[in-house]
């Protein structure tokens, strides 16, 4: 049996076990309203509703509009993407994800963050393989970017689609087996970049000490990076240029003073056709408007990583958090 046929067995045999749809528990945590303008966001009767559990750490989540549509969700230490729907639930969608090695590699060699293509074709930020990658609908996966000035990418995290068909990604080392320290590392710093439709790779900023989730403004006129830094845990905003480059940062909202307090740090995040962020971190969801203003926080209770706005009619947000896949419903 080859090694990716095996950790499909694996994986298989382990969700059976473990991350099974939840039926013993239909909610989780709770929602601090701390703004009356949330109330135009989320109904007065709105819950963290948990559509399924068992997962080793979830991330990266990504609504498809395909079929009926569906959320496909990455479980990084199995090496594993995870595919749930309201008909079947939960269901194996890929492994492995992000690292093809036949080495150990590390606690977290899957693939993170999943974004659609132009193509609607899905693309992911892969731990192992150190790479940003398609996978294309006829045959296998494709690289589109694994080294910046011919030095390997640490490990790319999370990646935002651009309308010009531009991506931008952050390159942390959390996938790499010793991380920070590890001696496969082959760039000092850790950067935000893009992309372009040519294949140039363009370094956005490296001012960021552990740079995380990442987003677009409706108008993409502003970039946004979560830093899931516990000495700095902040969100940052880049102000673009008409050719894509990046202006000066500047910080949106720092929540350095909950690190500690509540589980879990600035990760993954989402925004709204408004303008609204929708980021995780320490405690759960944390909703801003545009101007950065805090108006109210999804309380998980868990380690939250993401989240992503999807649903058949638009409305759903949907969180991974430690173990879980949960969704609000939204006005």
């Amino acid at each position: 049996m080859t090694f990716a046929l095996r950790s499909l067995a694996l994986a298989a045999i382990l969700f059976g076990l473990a991350a099974q749809p939840s039926s013993a528990q239909d909610s989780l945590g709770r929602i601090e309203r701390l703004d009356p303008a949330l109330d135009k966001l989320l109904a007065k009767d709105a819950k963290i509703e948990v559509l399924a559990s068992g997962f080793t750490w979830s991330e990266g989540p990504l609504w498809v509009p395909e079929e009926d549509g569906y959320v496909l969700l990455s479980d990084i230490p199995r090496n594993s993407i995870f595919r749930w729907d309201a008909k079947r639930g939960v269901s194996l969608f890929m492994s492995p994800s992000g690292y093809t090695g036949n080495t150990y590699y590390g606690l977290e060699p899957g693939a993170n963050g999943l974004a659609l293509d132009a193509k609607g074709q899905v693309m992911m930020c892969e731990h192992g393989d150190r790479r940003v990658s398609v996978l294309t609908r006829d045959g296998g996966k494709r690289t589109l970017v694994d080294n910046y000035q011919g030095k390997r990418l640490n490990s790319p995290n999370d990646l935002v689609l651009h309308s010009s068909g531009a991506i931008y990604f952050t390159d942390p080392p959390y996938g790499m087996p010793k991380r920070y320290d590890d001696p496969r590392r082959e760039l000092d710093f850790c950067g935000v970049y893009r992309l372009a439709t040519d294949g140039t790779l363009t370094l956005i900023s490296k001012e960021l000490a552990r740079p995380n989730g990442i987003g677009l403004s409706p108008d993409e006129k502003t970039l946004y990076v979560a830093q899931s830094d516990p000495k700095q845990a902040i969100w940052a905003r880049f102000a673009l240029n008409d050719d894509g480059t990046a202006g000066a940062m500047s910080i949106l909202y720092d929540a350095t003073d909950q690190v500690g307090k509540l589980p879990g740090l600035p990760d993954g995040l989402a925004i709204d056709p408004q303008g609204n962020l929708w980021a995780s971190g320490p405690g759960g969801i944390y909703v801003f408007e545009p101007s950065g203003k805090l108006i109210g926080r999804l309380l998980t209770g868990q380690r939250t990583s993401n989240c992503t706005l999807g649903g058949p009619d638009g409305k759903d947000l949907f969180i991974t958090a430690d173990s879980y896949l949960c969704r609000v419903r939204l006005r």
